[in-house]
C-alpha cells in the first residue's frame, strides 16, 4: 500500500470575496513544487464562514467546483474543501473531494454551528462520506463535526477498518484553538486513524480571529507538523499505511469498540 502525500494549505481568507480568494488560493497551489496526492483547503474557502447563502451559494454546475477540477487536473492531485451550494433551492455547506480526472465525492455538513446560526441558513447533511482513494479509505468532515465523536466513529470488522484517515476542513476561531487541538488528537486516538485538520487564519467579517493550527495527527494523537499559529503555510506531509497497519496490529483497540 502506497504512502499518501498530503498538502495542507492554511490560508487567510478575505471576507465574502470569491474572486480574491480563488486567485490567492490558485497562487498558493501553484507554489507546491513537490509531488502530492491530496491538497486540502479550509472550509468555505471562497467566502469564509458567511451566513449569506442567498447571495453567495452557487448553483450547479458551480464555478468553484469547476475551479477545483481545473486545479486538480493541473497538479495531478485530488483537492478538497467546502463552499456554499444551492442545490434545487436548498443551501448546503458542501465539501467536494475532486480527483485529477474531474470526478468527485461530496459531503454536506451534518452538524450546523447553531452558535453562529448556521442552521437557520443551511440544510443539514444526511449521510456520512467514506470513500477510497489510492487504496486508502478516507472520511470527510466539516468544522463543527469535530465535536461529535459518534458521527466520526470508525468501525472494525475482522481486521477491516471503516477508514484509515479523516480529512476535516474548518473555519475554527482562535479563542477555541485548544479545543481544536485536543479534539483532533482525541479523534485520531479513538479511531486509530490519521486525522487531517485544515483551518483558516486571519480575522473574519465578525471580527473573529483564526489561528489556523492546521496539522496531521497520527493514530497515536501526535502532531506531524511544527508550525507557528496565525501564519499562512503550504506544507506537504507523507502518511504511511504500513506504519498505521503495524500500530493497529500491535494495539488493536477496534476489537473492543462498542
Amino acid at each position: 500500500m502506497q504512502d499518501l502525500k498530503i498538502t495542507l494549505i492554511q490560508a487567510d481568507l478575505k471576507w465574502e470575496d470569491k474572486v480574491h480568494n480563488l486567485n490567492h488560493l490558485s497562487s498558493l497551489i501553484n507554489s507546491i513544487s513537490e509531488p502530492t496526492d491530496i491538497i486540502v483547503l479550509p472550509e468555505m474557502f471562497t467566502t469564509a464562514f458567511s451566513m449569506k447563502p442567498e447571495e453567495f451559494a452557487e448553483k450547479l454546475p458551480s464555478e468553484s467546483l469547476q475551479w477545483m477540477q481545473k486545479q486538480a487536473a493541473k497538479k495531478q492531485a485530488a483537492i478538497v474543501g467546502s463552499f456554499m451550494v444551492n442545490d434545487e433551492g436548498k443551501y448546503y455547506n458542501r465539501l467536494y473531494f475532486v480527483k485529477p480526472d474531474g470526478s468527485f465525492e461530496q459531503y454536506d455538513k451534518r452538524h450546523l454551528f447553531r452558535m453562529g446560526n448556521e442552521q437557520e441558513h443551511f440544510s443539514q447533511g444526511e449521510k456520512p462520506l467514506v470513500f477510497e482513494y489510492k487504496g486508502w479509505k478516507i472520511q470527510a468532515l466539516i468544522c463543527y463535526d469535530l465535536r461529535f465523536p459518534i458521527w466520526a466513529k470508525n468501525t472494525y470488522n475482522k481486521g477491516n477498518y471503516g477508514y484509515d484517515a479523516c480529512i476535516l476542513v474548518a473555519n475554527w476561531p482562535a479563542v477555541r484553538s485548544q479545543v481544536w487541538k485536543t479534539l483532533s488528537s482525541a479523534r485520531a486516538i479513538e479511531n486509530q486513524a490519521y486525522w487531517i485538520g485544515v483551518n483558516r487564519i486571519g480575522v473574519d467579517g465578525h471580527g473573529l480571529d483564526h489561528s489556523g493550527d492546521s496539522n496531521i495527527w497520527d493514530a497515536k494523537g501526535i502532531t506531524m507538523i511544527e508550525a507557528e499559529p496565525s501564519k499562512e503555510f503550504v506544507k506537504t506531509i507523507s502518511i504511511s499505511k504500513e506504519e498505521l497497519d503495524d500500530f493497529r496490529e500491535k494495539f488493536t483497540v477496534g476489537l473492543d469498540w462498542d
